[in-house]
């Protein structure tokens, strides 16, 4: 049972702005659970039960009426919700978005569309992986601890081997860590099987590398104060100073936090967890996805109604 009041919980901020390409629809109203639970669903439930006390969700304005319509209704009464906007012509004062851009920012902009209307410790996800319940429990009870410092951040570092799908390639963040902190993390794209189900990705050299499944990568699970806001507009800013009129270029979280840490502006502690993610990177994860999502609710790990019942507000 939680004690500490609304405003002192840390608030959840779900990226919900973007299409599914790969994936060929829009993943975020995916019903993919046995009774349409979507992949947001049970990360919502999670951070209920976890302690977050407020959900932000940063979408498209276009589609925001059925997102109001088939996802929000549904957590009323359970956590306070609200809603930002992502749009390419939402950039700092001085910067003109180019009339051909088209392509969003990308997630580290999604966040700075929170600006304003996040006062508390927050923890950023995705809204279409499923991260598991231990791992909301561990980035809650770390947002919850007492801070000394500004840039007194955290990550939750899922295992490589545990994040893969069979059905093509995913891009990570991989972490490399010191006693528990985050030293660097780079963006890495294309992780896939080889033909001897050993995973690696190409490098900047265009050589093929190995990567232990061990390895710890970012699922973009990150844990931050409001001061990073700040900070990432200031990286921002020094993003478009480069990349303005690149049409495809975007500014991914983990950027921000290696520059932060280069700088010694920010330290980010390395929260371990043997959770397993899924997610429907593409449509041949759909019928996956959907037969684990019925074996958590078999099990018990998940009740039958999700929103219903006797999970009520905590």
């Amino acid at each position: 049972m939680q004690t500490k009041t609304d405003t002192e919980r840390p608030t959840l901020f779900v990226l919900a702005a973007g299409m599914g390409s790969r994936y060929g629809g829009l993943k975020q109203l995916d019903a993919l659970g046995p009774h349409g639970e979507t992949i947001m669903d049970y990360s919502i439930y999670d951070a209920i039960r976890a302690g977050f006390g407020k959900v932000v969700f940063v979408i498209r304005k276009d589609f925001e009426e059925d997102f109001r319509n088939k996802i929000l209704s549904k957590y009323e009464g359970h956590i306070p919700v609200e809603i930002v906007f992502q749009s390419v012509d939402k950039l700092p004062e001085g910067f003109e978005c180019p009339a051909e851009r088209t392509k969003p920012w990308g997630p580290a902009h999604a966040v700075l569309m929170a600006k304003g209307v996040i006062d508390t410790p927050f923890a950023v996800i995705n809204s279409d992986d499923f991260y598991g319940r231990k791992s909301f429990e561990v980035i809650a009870k770390e947002l919850m601890r007492k801070r000394e410092k500004a840039g007194d951040y955290a990550m939750v570092g899922f295992r490589v081997g545990n994040t893969m799908t069979e059905n093509g390639s995913v891009s990570r963040g991989v972490c490399v860590n010191k006693d528990g902190e985050l030293t660097s993390v780079v963006e890495r794209k294309s992780i896939a099987y080889n033909p001897d189900h050993d995973i690696v990705f190409v490098d900047e050299k265009g050589e093929e590398q190995k990567l232990n499944p061990n390895t710890p990568v970012s699922m973009n699970m990150w844990g931050f104060t409001p001061d990073y806001f700040d900070f990432a507009e200031r990286e921002f800013i020094k993003f478009l100073r480069k990349e303005l009129t690149t049409p495809k270029a975007e500014q991914v979280i983990p950027d921000v936090a290696d520059a932060l840490i280069k700088s010694g502006e920010a330290s980010i502690k390395v929260l371990d967890t043997d959770s397993k993610w899924f997610g429907v990177t593409y449509a041949e994860d759909r019928p996956g996805v959907m037969k684990k999502f019925a074996e958590l609710h078999n099990s018990g790990e998940y009740p039958e109604n999700l929103f219903e019942g006797s999970n009520e507000k905590r």
